[in-house]
């Protein structure tokens, strides 16, 4: 499906009809009601703003001679992202999140760790720069909506892991001039500023540190959306606690549905409407759905991320070398498949739990997302289509893939001037 266009699928829907009409029999109603539900979807989806909260794609910028300009096959690359395979998807706008990970922590760490998160940004911003007939730099959240109209996709800039940050809340300002417009507090191991949902040893700060509170109040003044995705349980009360402004997890799910520390419960899903935030699906399959124990593949891929080194640091062969080993991991012990359905029960039961303005989209592509129909950013109308045979209403579809979390943005920013104007008065 990833070559094709929306208008040649649109197509290729319809040259199927007619064909079948040629058939003595003809289409049956079951056929013309899917096509005709296809057909609905795609033009919804081209519609509405399709907005992507959360790709790791800045990795890929730092291999030499990878060019977001190009459309890469994601079965030979592993590349989930490319400017092409966006309009492909019709993909309108994304969120690039330069992602440093956990190391140790201490001067040398941390400035290494914030070396390489402006040496990710710096390469998002020479992306859009090189390719300003295709693309466009996002600051403010009606830049999504004035690039879509002038036919050009919408790149953000996010960073996950406040690790870059180290215990210095300074550099908050600093990442904020360099167009970051929200930060993922914490990855999969605590930091400085926050405890993670995974981290072997369990909680260290009790969920934000000092440091953390104060990074949280520099955000809400600079305009910064809080991200509390990969964050512990006591991490994302302690937002909601700190924060002035709405919070948003830029890729997370429902653990109702799927029972995963990752995940958010129904008491934090009902406080995340109350705040007003917004809660973006993930298609990391892990995070999706159930999965029967599988020793042997865990203890294969344990062995595969204990042996590799930081990707920008690889040679082209020891790339290829990883990828090779990651498939043949695969094949020898295939996981179970998540698939787009899982996705939509995932929002099924965040909007009967927070309603439909709390709900959004951030795939994780090149972070470990992509699943059966959503594989790369070529495939996210699929998602669209699910939303539509489950009876979604154009104007939830428009909330769902942009419109909530462009109102989060919104009010982030509305804080940020109020909190300015106090400060200027004062």
């Amino acid at each position: 499906m990833g070559k094709f266009t929306l208008g040649s699928l649109l197509s290729l829907c319809l040259i199927l009809a007619l064909v079948s009409c040629k058939e003595e029999t003809g289409p049956s109603e079951a056929e013309q009601a899917e096509a005709a539900l296809i057909a609905k979807a795609m033009e919804i989806h081209k519609r509405v703003l399709t907005l992507d909260t959360h790709a790791d794609t800045p990795l890929r910028l730092m291999e030499p001679g990878f060019d977001l300009a190009e459309r890469h096959d994601p079965n030979e690359t592993g590349s989930k992202v490319d400017y092409p395979r966006m309009i492909e998807g019709d993909l309108d706008a994304i969120f690039f999140a330069a992602f440093v990970a956990q190391d140790i922590r201490d001067v040398d760490g941390n400035s290494r760790a914030k070396a390489l998160c402006l040496q990710m940004i710096d390469s998002i911003v020479a992306s859009t720069e090189r390719n300003a007939d295709l693309v466009g730099l996002a600051l403010n959240p009606d830049d999504a909506y004035a690039l879509e109209k002038a036919g050009k996709r919408a790149i953000y800039i996010g960073i996950e892991n406040g690790y870059p940050i180290g215990n210095d809340p300074e550099n908050v300002s600093l990442f904020y001039e360099k167009g970051v417009r929200y930060i993922t507090l914490v990855h999969s191991a605590n930091n400085d500023l926050a405890d993670s949902a995974t981290d072997d040893q369990g909680e260290e700060h009790g969920g934000l540190s000092d440091i953390g509170v104060e990074v949280v109040k520099r955000m809400n003044r600079l305009g910064i959306m809080v991200d509390v995705s990969h964050g512990s349980d006591s991490l994302f009360y302690d937002a909601l606690k700190y924060s002035k402004a709405p919070i948003i997890a830029s890729h997370s799910n429902a653990r109702s549905v799927t029972n995963h520390p990752r995940n958010m419960s129904d008491e934090m899903l009902t406080l995340m409407a109350k705040n007003g935030g917004v809660v973006q699906l993930t298609m990391l399959a892990d995070y999706l759905r159930e999965a029967p124990p599988n020793p042997a593949r865990d203890s294969a891929m344990a062995a595969f991320r204990a042996s590799m080194k930081p990707i920008s640091e690889m040679t082209d062969e020891e790339r290829e070398a990883l990828r090779k080993t990651f498939n043949e991991i695969n094949e020898k012990y295939p996981a179970l498949p998540a698939t787009v359905k899982h996705v939509v029960d995932h929002i099924d039961h965040i909007v009967k739990i927070a309603g439909i303005d709390h709900v959004g989209i951030g795939c994780d592509f090149d972070g470990g997302g992509g699943i059966e129909g959503v594989f790369d950013a070529s495939e996210v109308m699929n998602i669209t289509i699910e939303l539509v045979r489950r009876g979604y209403t154009e104007e939830q579809i428009a909330k769902i893939w942009g419109g909530n979390l462009i109102r989060v943005f919104k009010e982030v920013q509305a804080k940020a001037q109020e909190i300015q104007a106090a400060e200027t008065n004062s």
